[in-house]
């Protein structure tokens, strides 16, 4: 196992900082494009039931991040420690650590389902439900909390992986998971050969059952003895010194993405008072953002080992280099990018409705929200450096100014003066200001660390 392990690990000290950052990263970003991928076409599917299904499944996306929130965030946690016990070569720690995603799994997967299933209405009440959508979101949310236990483990593991500086294999298996959601939903959603109409029922159906195959699939290659962890009885019991040192660097980014879950839910509450149509053209815009947003959270997951790695080690300059290099080279591919989706952001929408009043808002809501794509590319690297450095109370910080002192004021004072196109412009304002914050946070903490003497060495 030593073997297999030096040879995984090794190469995020001694490999070439470009081929390492496109190895780690490239999988996960094909993966998390395949995630955005199949909502965009579960939207296409259920467009066809109304813009009251795609409203109702709009609604309820802040509760789908709440649960991401917290598989994601304590999966960053899991990420940063295995990556710096490797680090630091302490190998039982990492097994040990690898036992605790069955636990969490569970435990989380049942609180989330028992509060999908039997607290249904309420949620959607609380996330801004209009009448004409509640019957569609209450079909769609108690059907899919039955798959949260299954994405939280799906998380998890892929985390995991990647902390041990595997990245190919996550990227299969949510490859697979996804391409059968894709499959299965217009057969499931619109009632194709021998399967029954079902609605936005079927287009969960088909989720729960993509999740549940993902989740199984990790599971094998874990337990099966397929990668560098070797999982005994033992490492199965809650470990109160992992879970602290887990949740001591996940907690901040649990906390960040629900207060993104929360924005979320606002955001749609704000939506929810010019109409149904309204939250659908949002929706609209939303899934084809998302296109553009999961790159950038793709090469986090690539950067995020290679940090922790390196901190763990001692190997600052190499540190420094990978985030310098991965935050410039994403910026100036994200302005390609902003480039495309403003010209072609017509035709993208088209592809799901032809109506002229969803077009009328969810165009400009994707040029809008994705004037600002580069600076938020830095800004995700930058809190990505953080969570690497297991500076979780910055994480948490920058993330509070983001949403609270400029997201939140600029959502309750924009629509007031610019009606939906205040709602959009909300988000490139916190993001561009929070990019500055972040910037000059972490540009101070690597000052520190060079005044230190932690700099001097030129190893690359």
């Amino acid at each position: 196992m030593g073997t297999v392990t030096g040879k995984i690990t090794d190469r995020l000290a001694n490999a070439p900082l470009g081929r390492l950052l496109l190895s780690l990263s490239l999988p996960s970003v094909a993966s998390l494009i395949t995630i955005a991928l199949y909502n965009v076409i579960d939207t296409f599917w259920v467009a066809r039931l109304g813009h009251e299904a795609i409203a109702a499944l709009t609604i309820v996306l802040p509760f789908h991040i709440l649960i991401i929130a917290v598989g994601l965030g304590t999966g960053i946690g899991i990420n940063a420690w295995v990556s710096r016990s490797f680090g630091e070569g302490n190998i039982e720690v990492t097994n040990h650590t690898a036992g605790q995603i069955f636990y969490l799994s569970a435990l989380f997967g049942i609180v989330f389902l028992a509060a999908a299933v039997y607290f249904t209405r309420p949620i959607l009440t609380l996330l801004g439900a209009t009448p004409d959508i509640m019957e569609y979101g209450v079909d769609y949310l108690s059907i899919i909390g039955f798959g949260t236990p299954f994405m939280f483990f799906g998380l998890m593991s892929s985390n995991l992986l990647r902390g041990s500086g595997e990245a190919v294999k996550p990227m299969i298996f949510m490859l697979v998971a996804q391409m059968l959601n894709i499959i299965l939903d217009p057969f499931m959603i619109l009632g194709i050969g021998p399967f029954a109409e079902m609605g936005v029922r079927g287009a969960a159906l088909a989720t729960v059952i993509s999740q549940f195959i993902g989740a199984g699939l990790s599971f094998y290659y874990i337990v099966g003895r397929k990668s560098v962890f070797r999982i005994r009885p033992s490492h199965l019991w809650p470990d109160l010194s992992i879970l602290r040192g887990i949740f001591r660097i996940g907690s901040p980014a649990i906390m960040v993405d629900m207060m993104e879950a929360v924005m979320f839910a606002l955001f749609n509450f704000f939506l929810s008072r010019f109409g149904s149509v309204a939250i659908a053209g949002g929706g609209i815009a939303l899934r084809i953002a998302d296109l553009a947003f999961m790159p950038i959270f793709g090469v986090a997951n690539g950067l995020l080992p290679i940090v922790g790695y390196c901190f763990g080690a001692g190997l600052w300059p190499r540190l420094w280099r990978a985030v310098k290099v991965t935050s410039l080279g994403l910026a100036g591919i994200m302005v390609v990018a902003t480039i495309f989706f403003e010209i072609f952001a017509p035709q993208m929408v088209g592809i799901f409705s032809k109506d002229p009043e969803l077009m009328a808002l969810a165009v400009p809501a994707i040029r809008i929200v994705l004037s600002s794509l580069s600076l938020t590319a830095l800004l995700i690297m930058f809190i990505t450096a953080f969570e690497g450095l297991s500076k979780g109370r910055a994480v948490l910080a920058l993330s509070l100014v983001r949403q609270v002192v400029f997201f939140l004021p600029a959502l309750v004072i924009l629509p007031r003066l610019m009606g939906t196109n205040g709602i959009w412009l909300s988000v490139p304002v916190s993001d561009v200001l929070g990019t500055v914050v972040a910037g000059v946070w972490l540009y101070r903490e690597y000052r520190l660390h060079h005044r230190s003497g932690f700099g001097t060495d030129t190893a690359a």
